[in-house]
């Protein structure tokens, strides 16, 4: 994702690592980098001159800190300013009585009922108690109630739809109605898109808007647009008064333009990203977030979240007592795949880890896991804990038994074991990770 602005960024910082102070020369250029590397993102004009006037201010006025890198300030400079421009603090869904009503607009072919599915399925997530209701207000595109059904089943969400009907604003009421009715939380409308704005398309939404008074209206947008996306969202705003908008299609090699750009043109939040094909592939937008990422910097808000939506706490302290006694076995390292597995792929997750975002682009067999499963799996019991040494005889045998080479175990008996020693300095890293104040605001929530 932002491939391109991203090495951009990262060769400027590069090069003025070499710069002992800021001076009228590497300041001028280094400016000159950042109006090139928005531009060609595709950040809207007027964005990106007052992104770039506002970065000069700050350097000009820089108390210089001897400490601290020209590098390292420049770069804070950068992620700070795109933090104020995309919203400073991740936003959250307006919820009035019951039920909240959440309405969907957007063009053909952005992915909104993908994305209508996909916000229910966010919104009724483990440990949420939530009761979600679907309406199937799109009667213009071809199989649009089928799919938002299909969806529907998927996610384990109602659908309202009304067989036969040619009236969207009908739908729309007694979806509401219905959900008022039998104490559904929120209802969500999937309106109808066209293949380009025009007059009767936004009539349509008006005549929602007016029957059902929703509490949000989310203008569902694809981020491969870029300024396209930034221009039809303003012109849904004209209309209907957007409340927020969500941006599909970020997990491509997507320019970020529209990512950076939207909130401040349109002056409505950016509350929605979508980052892959699946259901569960929908997260709140986070300003922080995302100026790590196009900066390069990992994405370690979104990795704690995953890791605390989805690893077991209790699991998690027991695994980290048996690291601290160095009493890791084949069995702890089954658990621990499982996880990681829980959190999504591999690659994903090393995209994430901060300094780790160009190993996601390596060809790593997401299949690996698969096969190290299998291997523990054909072991004794005694050979999971350690009882019983891996000598040659054992390891042919579980080879045999989990489908593979010997060498395959060989390899993985090898890895077991640097995974076993780079656990016991596990503690320590966390513990200092734990007295960052960042960090803590991460996992406080306040990030």
């Amino acid at each position: 994702m932002f491939g391109s602005l991203t090495e951009k960024f990262q060769n400027l910082f590069l090069a003025l690592s070499k710069s002992k102070t800021f001076t009228d020369d590497n300041m001028q250029d280094a400016i000159r980098h950042v109006r090139l590397a928005l531009l060609d993102a595709d950040v809207n004009y007027s964005v990106a001159s007052q992104f770039v006037k506002r970065v000069k201010e700050k350097i000009v006025g820089q108390e210089i800190i001897k400490s601290v890198s020209v590098q390292d300030q420049f770069s804070k400079i950068i992620h700070d300013e795109l933090v104020e421009l995309m919203g400073k603090e991740e936003p959250k869904l307006h919820s009035g009585g019951r039920p909240t009503v959440i309405m969907m607009c957007g063009l053909q072919a952005s992915g909104k009922t993908t994305q209508t599915a996909k916000l229910a399925h966010f919104l009724q997530k483990p440990g949420s108690d939530k009761k979600v209701l679907l309406a199937a207000c799109d009667l213009q595109r071809p199989a649009a109630v089928e799919q938002l059904k299909v969806l529907g089943t998927q996610s384990g969400t109602d659908v309202y739809s009304i067989d036969g009907s040619k009236d969207p604003v009908r739908v729309a009421k007694e979806a509401v109605a219905k959900a008022s009715k039998e104490g559904y939380d929120v209802v969500i409308l999937d309106t109808a898109g066209r293949l380009h704005i025009d007059d009767q398309l936004m009539k349509e939404l008006e005549q929602i808007k007016k029957a059902t008074s929703p509490h949000e209206i989310l203008f569902v947008a694809s981020a491969a647009t870029g300024q396209d996306a930034v221009k039809t969202a303003s012109e849904f705003d004209a209309r209907v008064s957007i409340t927020g908008t969500i941006l599909t299609m970020l997990d491509g090699n997507t320019r970020a333009g529209a990512a950076i750009s939207i909130t401040d043109v349109t002056k409505k939040p950016l509350k929605f990203e979508g980052v892959g094909e699946k259901l569960e592939d929908l997260q709140l937008f986070n300003p922080v977030s995302m100026a790590d990422r196009i900066l390069g910097m990992g994405d370690v808000i979104n990795l704690v979240k995953k890791a605390q939506e989805h690893i077991d706490e209790k699991e998690s302290e027991e695994l980290e007592k048996k690291i601290r006694k160095a009493s890791f076995t084949y069995d702890d390292y089954l658990k621990q795949m499982k996880m990681v597995k829980k959190m999504g792929s591999f690659k994903s997750l090393l995209k994430m880890m901060p300094g780790m975002s160009q190993l996601g682009d390596l060809d790593f067999d997401e299949k690996e896991f698969t096969r190290l499963e299998s291997m523990i799996l054909s072991m004794t019991p005694n050979e999971r804990i350690g009882k019983d040494e891996l000598e040659h005889a054992r390891r042919r045998r579980i080879a045999t038994g989990s489908g593979v080479h010997v060498d395959d175990v060989n390899r993985m008996v090898k890895g077991f074991k640097r995974i076993r020693q780079m656990m016991k300095k596990m503690p320590g890293m966390k513990n200092k990770l734990l007295k960052d104040p960042s960090f803590k605001d991460i996992l406080s929530g306040k990030m």
